[in-house]
C-alpha cells in the first residue's frame, strides 16, 4: 500500500492553522426568558479555535502579514503585550510554525493562563498589575526597541491586519450564519479588532446594522482583556471612534453573576469578558420587539477556573428555552 502524500495532498489536509475560525453560532435559550418571541440572542462560540479564543483569528492574519512584509522569518522571535489570550494564540500558532514567542503580560493574569503559556513554550516577561496591559505595552516597546533585529513586533493595538481578520472572517461568518438577519452586534472593547473589523464588516452588508460597543463601568475592573477607553494611557490605534452607535457599560459583579448563570442554564462554561458581552448583548435584546442581536464569547472559562467568583450563587431565572 503506498502512502506517501503529495505537498497538495498534505495542503488539503487539516493543520493546526486550517482549524482557525469558522466556529459555531450558539443561540442562548434559557438564559433570558423575559425577551420578547421576536428577538434572539446568538453567541459565537470561539473556544472552539486551536488556541481557545477569539484571538487566534488576528494572531493568525498578523503572523502571516509579518510573512509576506519579510519582518517575520526564521530566527526572528514573535513579541508582543497580551492580557493572555492573544499571547496563547501566539503561542499555539507559534509552536505550530516554528517561531519562538516572548510576551509581556500583567503579572496578576490568571495562574492558569501563565501555565498555559509557559507549556507553549513561550518567554514572559511580568508586568506591574496596577497598570495593566499598558504597562505590558511599555515593557514590550523597550525590550524591541534594545534589539530591533531580534523581534518580530505585530503591535495587536495598532496592526491593521487585525482588524482585517475579523473583517474577513468574523464578520463575515456572522453574516452567513444568520442568513443576513443578524440587526445587533454587541462586542467588548480591547485591542477593538473585533468590534471595529466585524463590525464594519457587518455595515458594508447591511448599513442599518447597529452596532454596540461594550467596556467596564469605570477605570478599576476585573474585566480582563477588556479597556475602559476613557482613562486608559494607550488608546489602540485601531480604535475607530465613529463605528458604535452606543456603548454599553458592564460591571466585574454584573459579568462575574452571568458567567455562572450561562454554565448553569446553558451549559455555557465561558470567560469573564464573553459574560460581559452576554450581559450586554441581553440589555440591548430587552429594548427590542424584534431582532437577533449577536455578541462574540471570546473564549472558555478554563483559564478562569481558580476565581473565587465562581463559589458564589448564581442569580439567574432558567427560561424553558426552545
Amino acid at each position: 500500500m503506498n502512502i506517501d502524500l503529495t505537498q497538495a495532498q498534505i495542503d488539503r489536509r487539516a493543520s493546526l492553522t486550517s482549524l482557525v475560525g469558522n466556529t459555531p453560532l450558539l443561540r442562548l435559550a434559557r438564559i433570558a426568558p423575559d425577551l420578547p418571541a421576536g428577538v434572539a440572542v446568538y453567541a459565537k462560540a470561539e473556544w472552539y479555535n486551536p488556541g481557545g479564543s477569539v484571538k487566534d483569528r488576528p494572531a493568525l492574519f498578523m503572523i502571516r502579514d509579518g510573512e509576506r512584509s519579510g519582518k517575520l522569518r526564521r530566527g526572528v522571535r514573535i513579541a508582543d503585550a497580551t492580557s493572555g489570550n492573544t499571547g496563547i494564540a501566539y503561542a499555539t500558532i507559534g509552536a505550530a510554525l516554528g517561531y519562538r514567542v516572548t510576551l509581556a503580560l500583567p503579572s496578576n493574569a490568571s495562574p492558569e493562563r501563565k501555565r498555559i503559556l509557559r507549556a507553549l513554550g513561550a518567554e514572559l516577561i511580568l508586568t506591574d498589575p496596577l497598570e495593566g496591559t499598558d504597562g505590558a505595552v511599555r515593557a514590550i516597546r523597550a525590550l524591541v526597541a534594545e534589539q530591533p533585529d531580534r523581534y518580530f513586533y505585530p503591535d495587536q493595538y495598532n496592526n491593521p491586519a487585525n482588524i482585517q481578520s475579523h473583517y474577513d472572517t468574523t464578520g463575515a461568518e456572522i453574516w452567513a450564519q444568520t442568513d443576513g438577519r443578524v440587526s445587533h452586534f454587541v462586542a467588548a472593547l480591547g485591542t477593538c479588532g473585533t468590534f471595529t473589523g466585524a463590525g464594519r464588516r457587518l455595515r458594508a452588508e447591511n448599513p442599518a446594522v447597529r452596532l454596540l460597543a461594550v467596556q467596564p463601568d469605570g477605570p478599576y475592573h476585573a474585566l480582563e482583556g477588556v479597556k475602559h477607553l476613557p482613562t486608559t494611557v494607550f488608546v489602540p490605534g485601531i480604535y475607530d471612534a465613529t463605528l458604535a452607535d452606543a456603548t454599553v457599560e458592564v460591571s466585574s459583579e454584573e459579568a462575574f453573576d452571568m458567567a455562572r448563570c450561562l454554565a448553569r442554564l446553558e451549559g455555557l462554561m465561558v470567560g469573564i469578558s464573553a459574560a460581559a458581552n452576554v450581559a450586554a448583548a441581553l440589555r440591548v435584546a430587552r429594548t427590542l420587539e424584534r431582532g437577533v442581536v449577536v455578541t462574540i464569547l471570546c473564549d472558555g472559562a478554563a483559564k478562569y477556573l481558580s476565581d473565587r467568583f465562581w463559589d458564589a450563587e448564581a442569580q439567574c431565572e432558567a427560561g424553558d428555552g426552545i
